[in-house]
């Protein structure tokens, strides 16, 4: 199938839409399809549509649909799209109603949407391959924080919560992200000038996070709205257990019953759980079985099946194209 990948950030935003892009449009070349990657659509023939963000690429979603009204149009739902955007932004919602699939990307997602569109719903974990571990630094209880500087990140909770940690406690955070704004960026300096144990690596190259990651003891996600962080896949991938904030996003990745959550927006709940999964080996062994069975659900092999089978569902019998060597 001919299949128009819509995503609203280019290849030089490197966040979390664009890889998602990038890695579906490689496991759906890989099955034989023939896939363009494109910020908005360019109006040229294609049989099937797959959309990132019901909002921000409502424009191409609109115009595929009014143009080929019968042809599958599939909308994968952000974080922005589930818990803001499709509760207040009528473009959105009118993306909803177009799509004849929505994916979520964690089981908590489809909570969110109408009764009526729970049939045209499907879950695709996201994913990412094993990762090696590093050898640790020694004598530091190195913590990592895994984003872009943006409200919806809650991106300065972690160094909040290094103030409330014990004075002899070995834990310090790194937080690896660009600033999105000039605000962000002097706050991350004030930041770093008044609380040591926080330091803000700023935009580094996607090989070095994972660098630094597989070397990590932990990793903190302090975010108030989520639609599936690959990030979480990331560290779960390197064996790195997570410190997430209590939302749905989160929950729908790591599980109801997984230990390592804090109220959002709570610094001295996150300072405590740093504290216990430095100091207290039960409580960290606890974090690394939880995470390795929520790993099981994030393996690349299994995200491109059920993207596959997403696609498959409107596949005509037709050739199919070899994959590319």
């Amino acid at each position: 199938m001919r299949i128009a990948l819509i995503t609203p950030y280019g290849r030089e935003h490197r966040n979390g839409n664009w890889h998602t892009a990038a890695r579906w449009a490689r496991f759906l070349r890989e099955a034989g399809h023939e896939v363009r990657v494109q910020v908005a659509w360019d109006g040229r023939p294609a049989d099937l549509m797959l959309a990132l963000h019901a909002r921000r690429s409502f424009d191409s979603i609109r115009a595929f649909a009014d143009r080929f009204p019968s042809r599958p149009l599939l909308v994968a739902l952000t974080g922005t799209d589930l818990y803001r955007d499709i509760h207040e932004d009528a473009n959105a919602q009118q993306s909803l109603e177009l799509a004849h699939r929505l994916i979520v990307l964690q089981e908590r997602g489809a909570d969110e949407l109408p009764p009526h569109l729970t049939a045209r719903t499907r879950v695709i974990y996201q994913s990412a391959p094993d990762i090696s571990r590093r050898r640790a630094t020694r004598d530091v209880f190195d913590v990592v924080v895994i984003g872009h500087l943006r409200a919806e990140k809650d991106p300065f909770r972690a160094a909040l919560a290094t103030a409330y940690l014990p004075e002899h406690s070995q834990a310090r955070v790194t937080h690896l992200g660009s600033a999105l704004g000039e605000e962000m960026a002097a706050t991350a300096e004030m930041a770093q000038y008044k609380l040591p144990r926080w330091t803000w690596r700023g935009e580094v190259p996607h090989r070095s996070v994972l660098e630094h990651l597989a070397r990590a003891h932990l990793m903190v996600i302090s975010s108030v709205m989520e639609g599936g962080a690959n990030v979480i896949c990331e560290a779960l991938a390197a064996d790195v257990p997570v410190l997430a904030s209590y939302m749905p996003g989160n929950i729908g990745m790591l599980g109801e019953d997984y230990p390592g959550y804090f109220p959002v927006g709570d610094e001295r709940e996150l300072a405590k759980l740093l504290s216990k999964a430095e100091n207290d080996p039960d409580f960290y062994s606890a974090l690394v079985e939880h995470a390795r069975r929520r790993r099981s659900l994030m393996r690349p092999e299994h995200e491109a099946s059920r993207l596959r089978q997403v696609v498959a569902e409107f596949e005509q019998r037709q050739p199919r194209r070899r994959p590319r060597p």
